[in-house]
């Protein structure tokens, strides 16, 4: 009997074992995709610090052609510090399948279209570690969709581009990266 007793109770205390094993912390399939991307963003946010930080701090100014010219630099020294940037360096597959996913819902409702197509340069040509071309305008990026997109450290934007999604380095006015038909 006391055999018996000892036994169910390992049964007991083996099943609460397993089924505690079998409960797994509930993840999200795309949390990784998402860190990764945050990842992504912060390494370029510390380059392009450590490029700032190798001339000295630019003397508040109203001048146009200083601020052109210290913007301009900035993006000359990111540019070298980013030789061999390339699409697809922060907007990976996974991470693009993610942001497709997220951007669907949003940019299916008819309000959301309009606010995308308005300021929309359309057609123009970009590419990475390339300036973001000075006669074209910015396009409005709804707050709804930058809700459920991750939130860029200062400076950092997203923009469309026609059906395109950039990331734009606004102090240099630089494209750190695009992702090809973000919306249908």
């Amino acid at each position: 009997m006391k055999r018996s007793i000892l036994f169910l109770g390992f049964l007991c205390v083996a099943s609460v074992s397993c089924a505690g094993g079998a409960q797994a912390p509930a993840v999200s399939q795309d949390a990784q995709p998402l860190a990764d991307f945050n990842a992504r963003i912060k390494t370029y946010v510390e380059m392009r610090k450590k490029a700032d930080d190798t001339v000295p701090a630019q003397k508040k100014t109203n001048d146009p052609g200083d601020i052109l010219a210290a913007q301009q630099g900035l993006a000359e020294r990111i540019r070298a510090a980013r030789a061999g940037a390339k699409a697809g360096d922060i907007f990976t597959p996974e991470i693009a399948a993610r942001f497709r996913r997220l951007l669907h819902p949003e940019v299916s409702e008819p309000e959301t279209k309009a606010a995308i197509k308005d300021d929309n340069p359309g057609t123009v040509p970009f590419k990475v570690n390339g300036d973001y071309p000075e006669k074209a305008t910015l396009s409005t990026v709804p707050p709804n969709v930058l809700e459920v997109l991750p939130k860029l450290p200062e400076g950092i934007e997203y923009r469309f581009v026609g059906k395109h999604l950039i990331l734009r380095d606004a102090r240099a006015n630089l494209i750190i990266d695009y992702m090809l038909n973000a919306i249908p």
